[in-house]
């Protein structure tokens, strides 16, 4: 398998074998807006949920409890503060941890007293602290600022790099696309959102933007001559280069996904770890959709951008019709198309753009 794994890689960077992806790009134009969309919604109904750091209150963690009870804590918190809805949590098999709205000094000593009551514990094996949804506040503040230094510090730097704006402005809607989806993905699954949370989200921008510039410079060296030749358009250069990379950004995200999937199990299902659970699963649906945006968004979105420039579409206008004249004439193209169904494409003959070459066959 692993033989065969190598030898498709192969056969994908030499041209031998080629998937058609910036040729279907509005399937996955497609696909991608709708995953928004419902991330979208979901964002809206039910929304986020604010962890106890960012809306406030008091909290009360129960260690050592030889029945990790959830209903128990809820009705005892009940008993003290009818109005109140605690959200409990189980931390590990042995501690509980229960979170309130703000209550008064004389509840949250009440509280404690009956939890320590009812769970049959110490006094030291019950913790109470208050939160104050400022800290809160401050974390998101900064949260947003250092998104928004790291767009305008990624777009001058892609645009100088690549000399391109178009490729900075592609790799930002890629961004944007994982972002929204990750936080989608939280809003649908109901966690809080904690600081460990927004770690894990501006983790992801990193990941994401690194995947889309590595596609990205193999796409910049393929199509750096594009009008200098009449063989190939700018397209087929450039879906060239995602092919290429594509066993690369396989590998990356697997190698990368285990052990944040293995961090994901650990913390939601064993450990109940709050922490590892919340970064994990931030990190996990980041990398999947940034992998998926990167070979199947930036580029395809690239070339859409590229090919409303007079130069390319002129160039991709010639190489199609010289193609076309060929085939007129009754001959055979001297090469076949490298797998993109560019504008025009589908008037070649039937089956002349199935394939793909890196180095076109020659006519014996």
């Amino acid at each position: 398998m692993a033989a065969g794994f190598a030898q498709w890689g192969n056969d994908l960077y030499a041209g031998r074998r080629s998937y058609d992806i910036v040729g279907h790009r509005r399937i996955w134009f497609t696909i991608s807006t709708i995953l928004v969309i419902l991330s979208a919604i979901l964002l809206i109904k039910p929304g986020l949920n604010p962890g106890i750091e960012f809306r406030g209150g008091s909290q009360f963690i129960v260690s050592g409890v030889p029945n990790a009870d959830e209903q128990l804590a809820i009705d005892t918190v009940k008993s003290i503060a009818p109005e109140e809805s605690p959200e409990v949590t189980q931390l590990g098999t042995d501690s509980l941890r229960i979170q309130t709205s703000k209550l008064a000094n004389d509840q949250v000593e009440e509280v404690a007293s009956a939890l320590q009551a009812a769970y049959g514990v110490t006094d030291d094996e019950v913790a109470s602290s208050f939160i104050g949804p400022s800290w809160g506040a401050d974390i998101s503040k900064k949260a947003i600022t250092g998104i928004l230094v790291f767009l305008v510090f990624v777009t001058i730097v892609m645009t100088i790099y690549f000399r391109n704006w178009r490729m900075a402005l592609a790799a930002l809607i890629a961004l944007f696309h994982d972002l929204i989806i990750t936080v989608g993905v939280y809003a649908a699954v109901g966690w809080e959102v904690t600081p460990a949370t927004v770690i894990g989200f501006l983790t992801i921008l990193g990941y994401s933007i690194y995947d889309t510039v590595v596609v990205f410079d193999k796409v910049r060296e393929n199509t750096a001559d594009t009008l200098d030749q009449s063989r190939y358009t700018y397209a087929e250069k450039a879906n060239l280069a995602v092919n290429q990379t594509l066993v690369r950004s396989i590998n990356t995200s697997v190698v990368a996904l285990l052990p944040v999937g293995a961090i994901l199990f650990v913390g939601a299902f064993i450990l109940g770890a709050g922490t590892l659970r919340d970064i994990a699963l931030a990190l996990f649906v980041g990398m999947l959709i940034g992998t998926f945006s990167s070979i199947f968004l930036a580029t395809p979105f690239e070339v859409t951008l590229r090919e409303r420039e007079p130069a390319i579409r002129d160039h991709t206008r010639k190489v199609l019709a010289a193609r076309q004249a060929r085939v007129d004439a009754g001959g055979e193209a001297d090469e076949p198309l490298l797998a993109s169904a560019v504008h025009g494409a589908s008037q070649l003959r039937p089956g002349s753009h199935q394939g793909v070459q890196a180095q076109p066959k020659r006519r014996r």
